[in-house]
């Protein structure tokens, strides 16, 4: 189902083993979907309890992995997005006993990883943030020293950093910390976020009043579904089909501009990535 324009869903994870992998790219592909970026899912999600950075690769190449067959699939291309889930925070202070320090280290040398695979190329931009749920001060520091490091990593490596955050609408604070690190605050993207954040850019969940608002809105924004490809978890945050679906209404709906801007200029602005010379 073609629908005129790439459409790229910004944020989504896929696992080959245990949830629908390929089929859910297919999925997208049928209702008119072109380009994906694909992040990797939290590392205990496949079996991977870090010990230290270099146990990250395991997740890291698998994501690569699917990531290199969903580009089989898609008129356009898919990229990866690798880093540290900001939640495995918790999963190390609170259930493996360790110290706010030494997991802050343990995410901080993952990432260092992460970025080896966008220094090859092999990987686009990278994921980090901090929780989005109420955690000891400690942890909170800890956790924001994990962010800051990620975004300088994004500055040395010239590369996007998606964040996983708090709900909020100003991530001024952060937006700076990237600025004084050399990381342009366009370059930082909250994932999972609504229709009017400021301080950096925001990738939009694609529910219909949110994605209409920042239409409107005229400024930079990216759409997303954050399908998390559970089988325990179904009907959790939005399918595969959603993006292409939504832009078909948007495009009813007269809005061609926020469609190109969402899926063409966006993408190019924040990852450097051609949506339309990359189509088939």
């Amino acid at each position: 189902m073609e629908l005129g324009t790439p459409v790229l869903d910004n944020h989504l994870h896929l696992d080959p083993e245990h949830g629908r992998g390929i089929d859910a790219v297919e999925d997208f592909a049928r209702l008119g979907g072109t380009h994906l970026l694909v992040v990797n899912k939290p590392s205990w999600h496949l079996g991977v309890e870090a010990e230290s950075g270099e146990d990250f690769r395991a997740v890291f190449e698998t994501t690569l992995a699917v990531v290199e067959r969903a580009s089989t699939v898609l008129s356009g291309r898919a990229w990866p997005v690798l880093g540290v889930h900001p939640g495995l925070v918790s999963r190390l202070v609170r259930d493996r006993g360790f110290e706010p320090g030494a997991a802050r280290d343990l995410m901080c040398d993952g990432l260092d990883v992460a970025a080896e695979y966008v220094g090859e190329g092999r990987a686009l931009a990278l994921k980090s943030g901090r929780p989005h749920y109420d955690v000891p001060e400690a942890v909170w520091e800890a956790s924001n020293d994990v962010l800051r490091h990620a975004l300088a990593l994004g500055a040395d490596r010239d590369c996007a950093v998606q964040l996983h955050t708090e709900t909020t609408e100003d991530l001024t604070a952060v937006g700076a910390w990237a600025e004084e690190r050399g990381l342009p605050s366009e370059k930082v993207v909250k994932h999972y976020a609504g229709s009017t954040l400021a301080g950096v850019t925001p990738s939009v969940m694609s529910e219909p009043d949110w994605l209409r608002e920042a239409a409107d809105r005229g400024e930079p924004f990216l759409m997303e579904t954050d399908f998390v490809d559970d089988p325990d978890r179904p009907g959790a945050v939005l399918g595969p089909k959603t993006v292409p679906r939504r832009v078909r209404t948007l495009l009813d709906e007269g809005y061609d501009d926020a469609v190109r801007l969402a899926h063409v200029e966006t993408p190019r602005r924040v990852y450097g990535i051609d949506t339309e010379s990359t189509l088939g």
